[in-house]
């Protein structure tokens, strides 16, 4: 098990890039479920109370007909005033309908006999209706929201890289080596240049910020895309890119592989 501070985090971090999406989704809909079936039964429950009601009224077998037909309106005009894209002046008719069947429902579960509480209670049954049909219409991903969590968890990797760093950096003590120097004729040889470090303690970030890009617009990030993500140079950016798309560097694996 990796005991790495940078280790655990890149992968904490790449398990919460792949996994988030798929998991909101699936809360999405279970909520949706949940929301039917509350309508389903409040609707159930007006229409069997009404139809009843209408019944001992002697409405004869139209009991049966027109709260069937109320619901189906109500629901319907909801349907309309929930749905984006379609034309105000048809959501300003569908919500003035919608609002008479609803009161003419609500009125009718009111006038049924029985106590002051009991009618109450199907009354407001319609205002669940409309309550949960108007809540549906408004379920959906907080994209915003998501891109905070993202950045909080860089921002978080990022901070622990650099605490990491810092002790990194912090010079240890090291024995002192006597070491003679031979003899060797004064050669005039220009110095070989050395290369570009890349600088290990941004490579977890360097992958998280790879991934979750990658996932979001489906094509590679780019260096000044990293680079602007990381707060760092193109040209450092670059190096980490080589670095996490390199399969191995000395036989050593630097992109996931095992250490």
């Amino acid at each position: 098990m990796p005991t790495d501070p940078s280790t655990v985090t890149e992968q904490f971090a790449a398990e919460y890039a792949r996994n988030a999406v798929p998991t909101m989704l699936k809360a999405i809909a279970s909520i949706k479920r949940y929301n039917r079936f509350v309508l389903l039964g409040a609707l159930a429950t007006s229409y069997l109370h009404q139809a009843h009601y209408l019944w001992t009224q002697n409405a004869g077998y139209f009991a049966y007909l027109v709260p069937l037909i109320f619901d189906a309106a109500m629901v319907s005009m909801l349907t309309v005033v929930r749905t984006s894209g379609i034309a105000k002046d048809a959501k300003r008719g569908a919500l003035i309908v919608f609002s008479g069947a609803a009161l003419l429902s609500a009125t009718i579960n009111f006038a049924s006999p029985g106590s002051l509480g009991l009618r109450l209670v199907f009354a407001l049954v319609v205002v669940l209706v409309i309550g949960v049909e108007l809540v549906a219409g408004r379920i959906r991903p907080d994209f915003a929201a998501i891109e905070a969590e993202a950045a909080a968890l860089l921002t978080a990797a990022r901070d622990l890289a650099a605490k990491k760093q810092e002790t990194t950096d912090t010079p240890a003590n090291e024995p002192a080596v006597d070491i003679t120097p031979a003899a060797a004729p004064a050669v005039d040889t220009p110095p070989a240049p050395e290369p570009a470090p890349v600088p290990m303690h941004l490579l977890p970030m360097a992958r998280f910020a790879a991934v979750q890009h990658e996932q979001s617009t489906g094509t590679p990030i780019t260096p000044v895309e990293l680079a602007d993500r990381l707060s760092v140079t193109a040209d450092t950016a670059g190096h980490l890119l080589a670095a996490i798309t390199t399969p191995t560097r000395n036989g050593t694996p630097v992109n996931g592989g095992a250490r």
